[in-house]
């Protein structure tokens, strides 16, 4: 079988996506069905069909738009790393005139040019309102595993795409995957370092912060609803805690450094560090910007915290060896163990929401590069190599990829990959220089 694991699933549901409506339908009677093992490196690309869809109406107005919805569904699907999406040329198909119901397909058509998996489609388009019905098919078995259809404006597309595509990846591995979150970054190209954010895929960028000034380290709040950074706008490095919805914040202008926020998993809390006690430590924050306590107590500069999913521990930078480290610390004991060792120079730790893994950027041989190690500090794996430099990583809200900042074009820019490293690719390209990326949680456009 193309998966490894078992899970019986009844997908009888109704969903909505803003003004777009939805509905679910699964084969009847359907038995368990195996899905990814998104836990095994180096995942076998799982050859997926993806047609252009069947037209209701046939007007030259649905025709481009629903080309446009199965090109937006293949790209998103690819974007995972776990398809290798086939030629459309290849196909034995014909989207108008053959069937895209189970009893009409031809399943030897498909699997007779390497398609385990195949999605078909049928779109109608009114007086600008669209309507989608979607299927997944295994193509082997040769029969639907999945079924959604959505109803909306045109403007919903997206939406729609999206959400098909959370449901098909969480049919298939458990988890929603990165449909419906976003990623925020540093740029230039306003002529000072600003914060932007984009779609998961690099779409619809726009500017987050105008403060005409440095700002630095976007982090993101559980739900999506804060944006916490570091701005020099007041003339040193404090913190700002900004409501997206409202556009209104507030700011914690401790004496000296203000910098690197990270929010507690799930609560209205962060943590970051601050220098007012004349060392830099790391203290927990009300999302209000009080003091709860001092987290850290060694001399020495604690910096850079990233909360494990449970927000029970959090790792962090600090140089009491003497050299920059990874370091993990115990919320409850308050014991601190060293995580890295290979390396002079290792920063930037990103926690894995799977919780297994953290990711870092690590300084050897006059490149930063990026690397993960597992929690016990056992089997550090570098994933970059040989492309400029490579900093900032940010886990995906599913564990499956990575975000994060290279010079490996010239000017800094924003790439991804899968999380043993490969599929790098550069996710967007907007004027002035990109870095310090940060991949928020599954909470936007639900």
């Amino acid at each position: 079988m193309i998966f490894r694991r078992l899970k019986r699933i009844a997908f009888i549901m109704m969903v909505s996506i803003l003004t777009a409506s939805g509905s679910s339908f699964a084969q009847s009677g359907s038995d368990p069905y195996d899905y990814i093992d998104i836990s095994k490196p180096f995942l076998r690309k799982i050859p997926l069909a993806i047609p252009l869809f069947k037209n209701e109406t046939g007007t030259a107005e649905e025709a481009r738009l629903s080309k446009s919805s199965a090109d937006l569904l293949s790209a998103s699907l690819e974007f995972t790393g776990y398809f290798k999406i086939l030629d459309r040329q290849a196909f034995l198909f014909d989207p108008q005139s053959d069937g895209i119901l189970t009893p009409q397909i031809n399943f030897a058509n498909w699997t007779v040019i390497g398609a385990e998996l195949l999605i078909t489609g049928l779109y109608e388009e009114n007086n600008g309102k669209i309507a989608m019905e979607l299927r997944l098919f295994d193509t082997f078995k040769g029969r639907r595993i999945l079924g959604k259809k959505y109803s909306g404006k045109t403007a919903d597309e997206r939406r729609m795409i999206h959400r098909f595509c959370s449901e098909v990846i969480q049919y298939l591995t458990g988890s929603k995957g990165v449909f419906s979150s976003k990623i925020a970054f540093v740029s230039t190209g306003s002529g000072n370092k600003e914060i932007y954010s984009s779609e998961f895929d690099g779409y619809n960028p726009n500017q987050l912060t105008r403060n005409h000034s440095i700002t630095l380290f976007p982090a993101w709040s559980s739900d999506g609803r804060y944006l916490a950074y570091t701005s020099y706008k007041e003339g040193k490095p404090d913190l700002f805690i900004k409501n997206l919805a409202e556009m209104q914040e507030i700011s914690i202008t401790q004496k000296g450094l203000n910098i690197t926020p990270a929010w507690v998993p799930g609560r209205f809390e962060l943590a970051a560090t601050l220098s007012f006690s004349g060392d830099q430590e790391i203290y927990l924050l009300t999302g209000s910007g009080k003091i709860i306590k001092r987290l850290t107590k060694m001399q020495g500069s604690d910096i850079s915290p990233s909360w494990s999913p449970d927000g029970k521990k959090f790792a962090f930078v600090s140089n009491r060896s003497g050299n920059p480290q990874v370091y993990i610390q115990d919320m409850s004991s308050g014991k601190v163990k060293r995580l890295t060792y290979e390396g002079n120079y290792n920063t930037q730790p990103s926690w894995s929401p799977r919780g297994d893994k953290i990711a870092y950027a690590s300084f050897e041989n006059d490149h930063h590069n990026i690397a993960v190690i597992d929690i016990e500090g056992r089997q550090p794996l570098q994933l970059t190599y040989d492309s400029g430099d490579n900093e900032a990583p940010s886990w995906s809200p599913d564990g499956s990829l990575i975000v994060f900042s290279s010079t490996r074009e010239g000017p800094s820019r924003i790439y991804v990959m899968t999380a043993s490293g490969t599929d790098q690719r550069r996710l967007l390209v907007l004027n002035g220089e990109q870095t310090n990326p940060k991949w928020s949680m599954n909470d936007f456009n639900n």
